[in-house]
């Protein structure tokens, strides 16, 4: 079974170590305590967590099939004639978007603008990190 330290858990979620301390503190999130007293999160726990955390909308976001929406800020927009590529900064989460240059200028995205991406693809490719022989921590 995994178990992930408040850091880990922090890392994972796109908080900070104290806002999960405080989430186990209020109850909201369970934890246990190991052989040195340090507080580990079941890994099965965490995963119900973190998908109770992203059941919602987003906020400012119109209806659509897309699950996948990060919301975040725009970090740079470039354009030419005909298209443009437009960064996002999701959380630690660098999004990037080619689209029309007249979608971005309908949409008004500039520098320092809050936008959701939706992310709808046919496929997804998912790694562990250090590769497939990579053993779960105790």
């Amino acid at each position: 079974m995994t178990h992930f330290r408040i850091g880990e858990a922090a890392e994972l979620l796109g908080v900070s170590g104290d806002t999960v301390r405080r989430w186990i503190d209020g109850g909201r999130l369970a934890a246990d305590r190991d052989h040195q007293g340090r507080r580990l999160i079941d890994g099965v726990d965490l995963a119900a967590f973190a998908r109770s955390r992203a059941a919602g909308p987003v906020a400012g976001a119109d209806s659509t099939s897309a699950r996948n929406r990060l919301r975040g800020i725009v970090t740079a927009v470039v354009k030419d004639r005909v298209m443009a590529q437009v960064d996002l900064q999701a959380g630690p989460f660098r999004v990037v978007s080619l689209m029309s240059r007249e979608a971005v200028d309908e949409l008004d995205l500039r520098v320092g603008s809050v936008a959701v991406a939706a992310v709808k693809s046919t496929t997804v490719v998912v790694e562990r990190p250090g590769g497939a022989g990579e053993k779960e921590q105790p």
